[in-house]
């Protein structure tokens, strides 16, 4: 998904940037950079891959070489950023958290133009080089910023770092939060906002969707005002948040254990105790334990020192080693026990799959699942939310496919909680994931749980109803 970090202060920022961009660093998955600017030496950037490292690691032993006032760190999916500009908008760094599905498109026409593309250091066109491109067509940054919210299909939050400030735009649509930070002398925006808290800052507000602001280390300029609408990614609260972050005002614990509780309430399953699969399963698992009056014990623990997150190696393959192998199950707690889990979602199954194997051959009486979101039925096409290339990644749609003979047919029937096609297919995810029982949230009340208006959430991925900003992208 990606990331980023930003800072400006009276004082020398470096241990702010460095910790700060850290603190992301669960949102991305191959690369990271910094950049500070310095009144005396310029800007100076540093890049790692994180492929074989994590961020603090690489980045530690030349953290004293990021001098200056001002700076900005980014953890990437793909691209390679910072990059650094000289333009006849000045110099400046800038990073992205962008998905693109018009690249190749833009970068033809911009090619068309006489413009060029220099950075292909990944094997593709650099998004964060053609964000640039776009921003210099335009006579200021603003301007340019707004080229870039015309011409993108997907999304694209942007920060640049400049001589005399930092610049942060949030994508058209918000589906990317970005939080400010404010300490005495300083200033700081953040894709986590769980980011300010151990560097003394406090969260002061939330940049709204398409809004333009400019940093100083004395306080925020609006530079435009935010667009009327929002739909924010409700799976930041689902599954990639951290669990004490803020996006527009809700906190992700929150709505995790609020996630459980409703699922609780409408539940009838004779069971034991309530269990979270770790991370993002734990304060779900805790909600259900309170709703049901039922013990939460941990009976599967997340071996943390070594093992990445699960959607981070580059092949399926490793990704399943890893899922599988950062578990592990605590025999002496589930044997002989009705346990009940929690989860975020099940997107290929895979997972889960394996996770519900292993639980059956510890003892576990009966295996019984439960699912902080609806079942997952369409890609997302606003964000890097997965590694998956197709709808048929899902297990939804194969099994759409093996009821229907086509996976696109009666998609509406299957993604309503109400009818007999959403049963059976849950009933048919169960019964291939050997579990005792399996339910869904449903799309209600995980809008409740999170708290913000149904119609400034994205719940794409899970009925398509955000297809209506699809078509007016693609205007």
């Amino acid at each position: 998904m990606g990331a980023f970090f930003g800072t400006i202060s009276k004082g020398e920022c470096g241990a702010d940037l460095y910790y700060g961009t850290d603190y992301n660093s669960h949102l991305g998955t191959r690369r990271a950079g910094m950049a500070t600017y310095d009144e005396n030496r310029g800007f100076l950037r540093g890049i790692h891959s994180l492929e074989n490292n994590y961020f603090r690691n690489s980045f530690e032993d030349e953290l004293s070489k990021f001098t200056g006032k001002a700076g900005i760190g980014a953890i990437s999916d793909t691209d390679a950023q910072p990059m650094l500009v000289n333009s006849h908008l000045g110099r400046f760094a800038m990073v992205t958290v962008a998905r693109i599905n018009n690249a190749e498109d833009i970068a033809h026409k911009l090619l068309e133009e006489g413009m060029y593309l220099t950075e292909f250091s990944s094997g593709k066109i650099n998004i964060t080089e053609l964000v640039s491109v776009l921003i210099l067509k335009g006579k200021d940054f603003v301007e340019g910023i707004e080229n870039v919210y015309r011409e993108v299909k997907g999304s694209c939050s942007i920060l640049i770092l400049t001589e005399d400030g930092i610049i942060a735009a949030r994508d058209t649509w918000g589906r990317t939060p970005i939080s400010i930070g404010k300490k005495e002398g300083a200033m700081a925006v953040s894709s986590e906002s769980t980011a300010f808290a151990n560097l003394g800052f406090k969260t002061c507000g939330f940049v709204g969707p398409g809004e333009i602001i400019k940093l100083t280390a004395d306080g925020i300029e609006q530079l435009r005002k935010p667009n009327p609408r929002k739909q924010v990614c409700s799976f930041l609260w689902i599954y990639y948040g951290f669990p004490t972050s803020n996006y527009d005002g809700k906190n992700v614990e929150e709505a995790r254990f609020a996630c459980g509780k409703a699922m609780a309430q409408k539940d009838d399953a004779e069971v034991d105790c309530a269990c979270g699969i770790p991370d993002s399963g734990i304060g779900m698992a805790v909600g259900y334990a309170a709703g049901r009056s039922v013990p939460y014990m941990r009976t599967i623990a997340k071996y943390t020192p070594t093992w990445s997150r699960s959607f981070m190696p580059s092949t399926q393959t490793r990704r399943n080693l890893v899922a599988k192998m950062k578990l592990i199950n605590n025999e002496d707690m589930l044997r002989g026990r009705k346990v009940l889990f929690c989860d975020d979602s099940i997107v290929r199954g895979t997972q889960l799959r394996d996770n519900a194997k292993l639980i059956h051959e510890s003892g576990a009486k009966e295996v019984h699942m439960r699912i902080a979101c609806p079942p997952l039925v369409f890609g997302c096409p606003f964000l890097n939310f997965s590694a998956s290339k197709t709808e048929l990644e899902l297990i939804t749609r194969r099994i759409i496919r093996e009821l229907e003979g086509d996976s696109d047919k009666n998609v509406d029937k299957y993604t309503d909680s109400t009818t007999p096609e959403y049963s059976r297919m849950v009933a048919e995810i169960a019964r291939q994931l050997d579990l005792d029982s399996l339910k869904f949230n449903t799309i209600g009340d995980l809008v409740k749980s999170i708290g913000l208006p149904r119609e400034d959430l994205c719940l794409h991925c899970f009925d398509g109803s955000s297809s209506f900003t699809l078509e007016e992208e693609n205007k």
